[in-house]
């Protein structure tokens, strides 16, 4: 007697959701490890916090500018100066560590999906500045009388979602073109003359001549403008020029680390 071997067809698998499941994990690991590293959380977060108080709420308590509170109008300018910072620092150090450490081959040699390496990076950006702007919030409206509605606070974290890509594409070339031991360094050197430039910690009227006429060249001015546009203050420029500003830099930096990483790959 012969007997057949009937075999039942598996359950199908979603490939997305299994995907979607990888990259929270991925995410959800990478925030948890950078919000332990004190070094990193306390200075990221810390630093924003820190001159917003010192300038924002001490120095020009009940000051005017441009029509609206010093308080006001400097927690739009040092909420995309701690985004800044939380993206350069998280990515382009950070991501630079893991070269140096070898950890990238490691994630590349396992089954994880290949983006969910990067946009875990990104999306750790996005949540330390999304933190950054709650607590520059908070403090404005705790001890500088700041009148913030709900929508303006709302269009504050969606800007700092959005502006943290072009800033995440940024630190992806520091950290593909600099070594390590000089990534540190490097974003510093990109990370404060760029926001000075652009007028997030002097209002942008005040600025020179010359520097006004290099910052439209720079994201964080486009990105400054727009934050400040959504907090009553007047805009430097229109709306569809700044977000032009960012798409266009994003794509430039995305083209730089795609020529930098192939030339890592052939050399490697």
């Amino acid at each position: 007697m012969s007997t057949t071997a009937l075999s039942l067809p598996s359950a199908p698998t979603n490939g997305l959701l299994r995907n979607l499941r990888i990259f929270a994990r991925e995410a959800r690991f990478e925030f948890v490890r950078l919000l332990r590293t004190r070094t990193f959380s306390l200075s990221v977060i810390g630093f924003p916090v820190m001159l917003y108080t010192l300038f924002g709420l001490l120095m020009n308590r009940g000051e005017s500018l441009e029509g609206i509170a010093v308080a006001k109008y400097t927690l739009g300018s040092y909420a995309v100066f701690g985004l800044v910072g939380a993206a350069l620092f998280g990515i382009g150090v950070g991501m630079a560590a893991d070269f140096s450490a070898g950890w990238l081959e490691l994630k590349r040699a396992s089954p994880m999906p290949p983006l969910a390496y990067l946009l875990a990076k990104c999306c750790t950006a996005m949540a330390f500045g999304a933190i950054i702007v709650s607590l520059l919030t908070v403090l404005g409206i705790a001890f500088g009388h700041v009148h913030l509605t709900l929508d303006e606070y709302a269009r504050m974290i969606a800007f700092t979602l959005t502006g943290a890509i072009p800033f995440a594409s940024l630190g992806l070339v520091i950290a593909l073109l600099v070594p390590l031991n000089s990534a540190p360094g490097i974003a510093n050197l990109i990370y404060l003359p760029m926001s000075f430039c652009s007028g997030l910690w002097m209002p942008f009227k005040f600025l020179p001549h010359s520097i006004k006429v290099i910052a439209p060249f720079l994201p964080t001015y486009h990105l400054s403008q727009l934050m400040l546009g959504s907090l009553g203050a007047p805009m430097v420029g229109t709306t569809a020029s700044h977000w032009s500003g960012l798409f266009g830099f994003t794509l430039l930096m995305l083209g730089i680390a795609w020529i930098a990483f192939r030339r890592r790959e052939q050399n490697s």
